[in-house]
């Protein structure tokens, strides 16, 4: 069952620090921008209910959203959400135009999978560590993935995995592989208190 992302928006002329406090107080809206593309940046509203109701699923912040502002659609991500740093809810929310044919870049999920059978866990005794739990990609709209999965099944214990060592789908690339930056991703070794214990029998 193909899940749908969509959100109705309303355009906004009322700007400012002043108007969007009102906004979220009134009417429990949410202030946001669209930009990107070859089109000026727009200045939107939306229902806090419905953004706070799309977010609950993980896929949003990497899907094509439809976004349907004054009955015109657009397709965009989710770029930037500014969060009440005490209650979570969304302030105000950044998104950027899709263009079919144009490279993006987007965050996306990782999921670990096989953690309970790798090599490192059930033979070593170890647990798994992860570094990142998402990565940016770049890649045509049509090629952007839900999430990327990190198997663990045959790393053993002290190893690590890195950007280099994920399979992606052809047409995704890792950004920060890109830049040369081939950063550590989840690693296995022994759980703390253990390795505490055996240094303590080692000195005895």
């Amino acid at each position: 069952m193909t899940t749908e992302f969509a959100l109705n928006a309303e355009a906004r002329s009322d700007l400012g620090k002043g108007a969007s406090r009102r906004l979220r107080r009134n009417v429990a809206m949410v202030p946001a921008v669209i930009y990107g593309g070859e089109k000026a940046p727009q200045s939107i509203s939306l229902m806090a209910k419905e953004l706070a109701k799309l977010l609950e699923n993980e896929a949003a912040f990497s899907h094509v959203l439809t976004l349907t502002v004054d009955g015109a659609k657009e397709s965009v991500l989710i770029k930037a959400l500014q969060r009440h740093p005490a209650k979570g809810f969304v302030l105000h929310a950044d998104f950027v135009r899709v263009v079919a044919g144009q490279k993006l870049t987007a965050h996306v999920p990782l999921h670990f999978i096989n953690e309970a059978t790798a090599v490192g866990v059930k033979q070593g005794g170890g647990e798994v560590l992860h570094a990142l739990n998402e990565v940016e990609v770049s890649c045509l709209p049509k090629d952007l993935p839900e999430f990327i999965e990190v198997d663990m099944a045959k790393v053993e214990i002290d190893q690590t995995v890195h950007l280099s060592d994920i399979k992606l789908a052809k047409g995704v690339e890792l950004v920060a592989l890109a830049h040369g930056s081939d950063l550590p991703v989840a690693s296995i070794h022994l759980p703390r208190v253990r390795v505490e214990e055996e240094g303590e029998g080692a000195a005895e």
